[in-house]
């Protein structure tokens, strides 16, 4: 059964640093594109950050370049966003997808966590 389980959210201040993480199983990690969407009160979701290992280096958000980074743990079957300088927009719920590519379309990602609550404020 294919699972991933979101950790890391909480309440930061705005220039503050939270790192999530994103711990998989039940597929073949190095064969999949894992990514972050988040979904923010009233809005759709938005894609942050995806790679897949084939593809080299992450894709990010423009909203976010320069201040997020995905990293992927191959040996543990995890990966990691950690968020630095954040701000209050930033302020949503976050999940983490896995499909078979990266795609800025949340529709396009089959499998999704429960996802984890990051709220910037002061």
């Amino acid at each position: 059964q294919v699972q991933l389980v979101e950790s890391g959210g909480g309440l930061v201040q705005p220039g503050g640093s939270l790192t999530l993480s994103c711990a998989t199983s039940g597929f073949t990690f190095n064969d999949y594109a894992i990514g972050w969407f988040r979904q923010a009160p009233g809005k759709g979701r938005e894609g942050v950050s995806c790679s897949r290992l084939i593809d080299g280096e992450p894709y990010y958000a423009d909203s976010v370049k320069g201040r997020f980074t995905l990293s992927r743990d191959n040996a543990r079957r995890t990966v990691n966003l950690q968020m630095n300088n954040l701000k209050p927009e930033d302020t949503a719920v976050y999940y983490c997808v896995a499909h078979y590519y990266c795609s800025p379309d949340a529709s396009d990602f089959s499998v999704w966590g429960q996802g984890t609550q990051v709220t910037v404020s002061s």
